[in-house]
């Protein structure tokens, strides 16, 4: 067992400096997760890396349940919160201005590839990965793993328990789920 494990399992005991070990030994980690999220979201947040990471730290803490298996389990997880923290904070700017001059914009079928340019699109590509969380939640996963969290295949399949041409196929799947629902 990893030190990072150890760690991982005291927080989830509920030891609040194990929690913040965890994040010192894997912030570079976390940086590069948001700076891969906020390369996808282009110039649509006002936040940087730096405050992306403290904002999901934040979330993640004060959600409480911090067990987590081991380092891409927890990696998954902050992808998905600072998936979470960019929409909501699109939606707080939506909420502001309610499309006052927002620009619309169809995606093609390489949804996955792009980058969404506008807030109203990248609400759509949101609410499109949610129904298929409900069609499917692995794909969804995948979807937010590697979309969102920049993990690879293998890291990927080795986090959700199954092979990499598993996590190809359902990749390819999300696509094409999403490009026909974001029609």
């Amino acid at each position: 067992m990893t030190e990072i494990t150890t760690l991982l399992r005291a927080a989830g005991s509920g030891d609040p400096r194990a929690a913040e070990q965890v994040v010192e030994m894997l912030y570079a980690d976390l940086q590069r997760l948001a700076r891969s999220r906020l390369r996808r979201s282009g110039e649509l947040t006002l936040l940087d890396t730096t405050s992306l990471v403290h904002e999901s730290y934040l979330r993640m803490h004060h959600g409480g349940d911090l067990d987590f298996a081991d380092r891409k389990h927890f990696l998954a997880y902050a992808a998905r919160v600072m998936h979470t923290v960019v929409i909501d904070l699109v939606r707080a700017r939506q909420a502001d201005r309610r499309g006052g001059e927002a620009m619309h914009v169809t995606l093609n079928t390489a949804v996955a590839d792009t980058t969404p340019q506008s807030d109203d699109e990248l609400l759509r590509v949101h609410e499109a990965l949610q129904e298929l969380a409900t069609v499917d939640a692995r794909l969804a996963q995948v979807v937010e793993m590697r979309y969102f969290g920049g993990l690879s295949e293998a890291e990927i399949a080795d986090c959700l328990g199954v092979t990499e041409r598993t996590v190809q196929r359902d990749w390819q799947k999300a696509r094409l789920f999403l490009a026909a629902a974001l029609k």
